[in-house]
């Protein structure tokens, strides 16, 4: 198409960029929505909820299609098929949200839940353009996307919640200002490396369905290892608790987010690594992403045990100032998050979808039992003991299990993905359902 591809240090400068601008903008939403109503923390309490719980059923709807699709080297599938696939798991998703929110959130929060689903199903449609972007090796267009949806996200929550100080009406104007983000910018830069056209046959999104399923029921199990300890604080201590606590949390997302934005620019890269034999440089690579990870994580904790209080109150206002003490184990909890995503995200790059399936699981079985220990020992603290805890163990199963593949030389890849005759089985018989539509 005549795009020269950008170096790998300048996609993972314009990602990290693009994508920390997305992520301070989050955060500003939510010191915006404190400082606006007045220093209460009921309305954010209530959206921390709505994500919350949107969190759980925006990994079904990705299907983890986005680190299946960028590690796609071979483009066995096209851009139609993967954004037709995510257009049906957004449909099944809110479903599936909405009967959740029924029977475990209270009557007031379902039409917040509801419209926070629709703003992130936006988000998650210009992810998949974004697959395209970095298969292509253009992650400038990833990073100016993130920083323009970071820009209407806050234009569109603080005019609308000054005006009105709804918070519905909030979400309304930051989902409209998301869908011109996505016509206007991220759709035609996308179009230059392949034409959007909407189509997936139903052969094609059963083997979706069935090849990604271990990893969605793994992700589904990693979204809940927070979600499971917050929503017990909700009810045991009520709004006021979940609002302090994810207000003093957000600065430490940077942290967890951070770490995907190092390494997701190489999950195209690490499988190139493995599959070419070239096992010295994927340990060298694994290991620089580690120590990368370490790096955010205790630079961020140096900074804010300096200055987190200052900053905390800055944003907040005097009265988060007795809850400060949650900072350090906030972001102990957000590192190990980081470990467990990166383990497991690199795992399906590899194709190991059981091994990633069997790490985020074990975190799950834990995490149920100290949600109830931990949050009835240190209330809003035993958030952050509980997520960490089960973190640390399912990032031990999961690194066991990659360090048993790679000295054994297992070929589990074969057994996770379709071979090439049933690739092409599969092509011939899309092709002939698209000859009967014609």
């Amino acid at each position: 198409m005549g795009v020269k591809p950008l170096s790998i240090k300048a996609n993972m400068i314009w990602n990290s960029v693009g994508s920390l601008t997305y992520l301070a903008c989050q955060w500003l939403m939510t010191v915006l929505i404190v400082r606006l109503s007045s220093g209460s923390f009921d309305d954010a309490g209530l959206l921390s909820l709505a994500m919350s719980v949107v969190g759980i059923f925006g990994t079904f709807a990705n299907y983890k299609m986005g680190t299946y699709q960028i590690s796609d080297i071979k483009h066995e599938n096209e851009l139609g098929e993967y954004f037709g696939f995510r257009c049906i798991t957004l449909g099944l998703a809110f479903v599936a949200c909405m009967v959740y929110a029924c029977l475990t959130c209270p009557p007031y929060a379902l039409i917040t839940i509801a419209l926070f689903f629709v703003y992130k199903a936006v988000g998650l449609l210009i992810d998949i353009l974004h697959g395209l972007d970095q298969q292509n090796r253009r992650m400038d267009y990833i990073g100016k996307s993130f920083i323009i949806q970071g820009v209407a996200l806050i234009v569109g929550f603080f005019g609308a919640y000054v005006l009105t100080r709804n918070l519905n009406i909030a979400i309304v104007a930051m989902t409209a200002l998301s869908l011109v983000v996505l016509f206007a910018y991220d759709i035609p830069k996308a179009s230059q490396f392949e034409k959007l056209r909407i189509r997936i046959s139903w052969k094609k999104a059963a083997f979706f369905f069935k090849t990604s399923l271990p990893a969605v029921i793994a992700s589904l199990a990693a979204s809940a290892l927070f979600t499971i300890p917050k929503q017990y604080l909700y009810f045991v201590f009520g709004d006021a608790s979940l609002g302090i606590y994810s207000s003093v949390a957000s600065p430490a997302l940077i942290i967890q987010m951070g770490a995907m934005y190092l390494y997701g620019p190489l999950l195209d890269i690490f499988p190139k690594l493995y599959f070419s034999g070239d096992r010295k440089g994927f340990r060298g690579l694994l290991l620089k992403t580690v120590a990368g990870i370490a790096a955010v994580g205790i630079v961020c904790s140096i900074v804010l045990e300096f200055i987190g209080s200052w900053a905390l109150q800055l944003l907040f206002g005097e009265s988060i100032a007795p809850y400060v003490y949650l900072l350090q184990p906030i972001i102990l909890s957000t590192a190990m998050t980081a470990y467990l995503w990166f383990f497991g995200d690199l795992l399906i790059a590899l194709r190991d979808f059981r091994a990633n399936f069997i790490g985020n699981i074990a975190a799950f079985v834990v995490v149920i039992p100290l949600s109830f220990i931990c949050v009835n020992t240190w209330d809003m603290n035993g958030v952050s003991f509980a997520g960490a805890g089960a973190c640390a163990v399912g990032v031990a199963v999961l690194l066991a299990l990659l360090l048993w593949r790679m000295r054994s030389g297992a070929n589990s890849e074969k057994a996770d993905i379709p071979s090439e005759t049933e690739l092409g089985a599969l092509r011939s018989e899309e092709q002939a359902e698209k000859m009967e539509r014609l």
